[in-house]
């Protein structure tokens, strides 16, 4: 696990100077995906998105192989922030659950759905434990 957290937070690093910043008009999102054919949604997101109060963000998420079918691990990096979760895919939704790790003088923890369209991208609400209203991310594939 500590090679995956080494190499996952080098490649944020690196993508930190193109992903970090929301971009001014965020690229429209493909179709959703129907549930039977789902692509492959392993790799690096840039990722876009409004925390609950309306202000913008910016960031990465990267998406890796859980332990078990249909299981998934979650990084992102916002603002300096690591947060980590795991999420299970059914259909055409990740539903996860996620938490700060490092970077932050808070503890941060909540809950999310991201809807996978046809192109691969992610987007949805993802809450913060507390907060009645969710933030709203997208996640684009950064090219391989």
């Amino acid at each position: 696990m500590k090679r995956i957290y080494f190499f996952t937070l080098l490649m944020a690093l690196a993508l930190a100077v193109t992903g970090c910043f929301p971009r001014r008009t965020p690229a429209p999102l493909g179709a959703d995906a129907l549930a039977e054919n789902v692509p492959n949604i392993l790799g690096s997101y840039a990722l876009n998105a409004n925390d609950p109060t309306g202000e913008r963000y910016g960031g990465t998420l990267s998406v890796f192989e859980g332990d078990a079918p249909n299981e998934y691990k979650l990084q992102w990096l916002v603002s300096g922030d690591i947060q980590e979760g795991v999420g299970t895919l059914e259909g055409n939704q990740l539903t996860f659950t996620w938490q700060s790790v490092s970077g932050t003088d808070q503890f941060l923890s909540g809950n999310g759905v991201y809807t996978v369209t046809v192109n691969g991208e992610l987007y949805g609400p993802r809450y913060i434990n507390g907060v009645a209203e969710p933030g709203t991310e997208s996640a684009y594939p950064n090219p391989k």
